[in-house]
């Protein structure tokens, strides 16, 4: 394997992991040719297709298909750390400007968005609930839990959970509790893909 092969199964392991799946090349041949996980295997379709590999073109493909079956737009150049987890997926859009930390729950709904060109930046270990909107650029801080429907247009600090429209913060008590299966490395802490 190439460099760019090998980190890129590296994230595709990561992925793996958070989604309770021991990672080997059969298993994730088994996911990209029949799983039912469509979100499992819109992530691996997204590594392959962020850094050049032999498989780039067939898994940008892949990314158009599932972003006019299920509605997910994550453009592939995107910088999004190790541990990436897509809940229910379905209507999920992110800017490319967007830059996600590691181990992050992105649920059903959500939008990542910019009209200025700089969109959020996300901490590591952050759960992103259902129907979220974070508009522009915003700062997520590390082990953030953000409600259903919160519309967050304003920085979250560390160990916070928010909730509301405009979100608040409205407890310091377990927050990213929802981020399970958190992928753990050495390798984390280098740049993220994209």
């Amino acid at each position: 394997m190439g460099n760019d092969l090998k980190a890129v199964f590296e994230y595709i392991k990561s992925d793996c992991t958070r989604y309770n799946m021991t990672p080997s090349i059969p298993k994730i041949l088994g996911v990209l040719i029949w799983s039912g996980n469509h979100c499992l295997r819109y992530s691996i379709w997204f590594r392959l297709s962020s850094r050049k590999n032999i498989f780039r073109l067939p898994a940008k493909f892949m990314l158009r298909r599932y972003a006019v079956r299920y509605g997910i737009q994550i453009p592939s150049n995107t910088s999004i750390g190790y541990g990436l987890f897509i809940g229910h997926g379905i209507g999920i859009v992110v800017n490319p400007t967007a830059i996600i930390g590691n181990n992050c729950n992105l649920s059903q709904f959500t939008t990542i968005g910019s009209n200025h060109g700089k969109a959020a930046v996300i901490g590591d270990n952050v759960y992103i609930g259902p129907s979220v909107c974070i508009v522009e650029d915003v700062k997520i801080g590390d082990n953030v839990s953000i409600g259903a429907g919160a519309v967050v247009v304003k920085d979250i600090p560390d160990n916070a959970t928010a909730v509301g429209v405009p979100a608040k913060v409205v407890s310091y008590s377990g927050p990213g509790r929802y981020v399970t299966n958190r992928w753990q490395s050495s390798t984390s802490n280098n740049a993220m893909i994209g």
